[in-house]
C-alpha cells in the first residue's frame, strides 16, 4: 500500500536521492490516492484533492511533517463526490475541480462546507470532463474529456480538448474543440497544463488499448497486441496552442512510439531552466527533459 505523503526534492536531485522534506502523518488528512497536486506560487500554497474524504486540502508551501492543512473544502454543499484532479488560478483566487460530467469552481479561500461559486455543466459543454487547466492571462479554461456531440461512444472514447472562457458556467458551448485522429488522445483522463506566456498548453496523452492485464513491473499497464507483445504507442506529452482547433496534431511531443515513458501521471514546468519534469507511475521515477522550444 502506498504511503500517503507529499515529498519535496531538490531540483537537481538524481537517482535515489531522499526528499528534503515530506508532508505526512494523520494530521495532514492526506489519503493514499492523490492524482493531482497544484502549487500556488503567488500565495506559496500547495493544493491537492483527497478523493476518499471528498475534500480539497490546502497546505502552506513550506509545510513539513505532520502539519495539518490550512484550509479544507469538504461537505454536502460542495458537491464533491469523485474528485481526482484539480487546477488553481492564483491570479483570480479560484480552484477548479472536474467531477465527471461537470466542473466545480470554488474560491481559493473557501474553507469548510461551502458551495461552489460556479458550475460548468451540460450537453453543449461536454459529455465528460476529466482534467482542467486555467490560463489566467488569456482568461481561458482548458478541459480534457469527451467533447459535446460525440454521440453515444463509451466514456473516454473520442477524447479531446475543450476551450472555454474562464468564467463560463452552466450549459455553454466551448469556444473551440481540439479532437480527432491527429490529436491522438485515446483515453478520457488526459491531464492538461497551461503555459500562458507562450499561449501554449501541454497534454499528457494516455496509452491506447487496455490495462495490461494487471501485471506488475516497469511495463505494467502498457497495452499489448494480439501476440502478447507490448504495443509501440506509449504515453506522450503533446503541446498545442490556445489558438488551435479541430483535428490538429501537437506542435511538439515528448515520448510516443518506442519511447521510454510508460504511464505518465504528471507534468511540471520549470521556465527558468527551460525544462519539463514528468512523473511516470510504472517507472516510479521523475524525469527531467530540456525543452527550450516551448519557453
Amino acid at each position: 500500500m502506498a504511503h500517503p505523503q507529499i515529498a519535496a526534492f531538490a531540483r537537481l536531485a538524481e537517482g535515489g536521492t531522499p526528499p528534503n522534506r515530506k508532508i505526512e502523518g494523520q494530521s495532514t488528512l492526506l489519503g493514499r490516492t492523490m492524482h493531482a497536486i497544484a502549487y500556488d506560487e503567488i500565495h506559496d500554497e500547495v493544493v491537492v484533492p483527497q478523493q476518499f474524504a471528498q475534500a480539497v486540502l490546502t497546505f502552506r508551501g513550506g509545510a513539513s511533517g505532520e502539519e495539518p492543512p490550512v484550509r479544507v473544502i469538504q461537505g454536502s454543499l460542495t458537491q464533491l463526490e469523485q474528485l481526482d484532479q484539480l487546477a488553481i488560478d492564483p491570479v483570480h483566487n479560484e480552484i477548479f475541480v472536474p467531477e465527471r460530467d461537470h466542473v466545480l469552481v470554488f474560491s481559493r479561500l473557501a474553507n469548510g462546507n461551502v458551495a461552489p461559486i460556479r458550475v460548468l455543466k451540460g450537453p453543449d459543454a461536454f459529455r465528460s470532463a476529466a482534467t482542467v487547466a486555467v490560463d489566467p492571462v488569456h482568461n481561458l479554461l482548458l478541459v480534457t474529456g469527451t467533447p459535446p456531440g460525440a454521440g453515444e461512444q463509451p466514456r473516454g472514447a473520442g477524447a479531446g480538448i475543450m476551450i472555454f472562457d474562464r468564467t463560463a458556467q452552466g450549459n455553454v458551448k466551448p469556444k473551440a474543440v481540439i479532437s480527432g485522429p491527429n490529436v491522438s488522445l485515446s483515453g478520457g483522463n488526459a491531464r492538461i497544463y497551461a503555459y500562458p506566456p507562450r499561449e501554449l498548453f501541454l497534454v499528457v496523452a494516455t496509452q491506447p488499448g487496455g490495462s495490461g492485464g494487471g501485471s506488475t513491473g516497469p511495463t505494467a499497464g502498457v497495452p499489448v497486441d494480439g501476440s502478447g507483445q507490448m504495443a509501440s504507442n506509449r504515453g506522450f506529452v503533446g503541446v498545442w496552442s490556445i489558438h488551435d482547433k479541430g483535428d490538429v496534431p501537437p506542435r511538439w511531443k515528448i515520448g510516443g512510439p518506442n519511447g521510454m515513458l510508460l504511464a505518465i501521471r504528471g507534468v511540471a514546468l520549470d521556465p527558468k531552466h527551460k525544462t519539463v519534469i514528468i512523473s511516470d507511475k510504472r517507472l516510479n521515477a521523475l524525469l527531467t527533459y530540456s525543452f527550450p522550444e516551448i519557453f
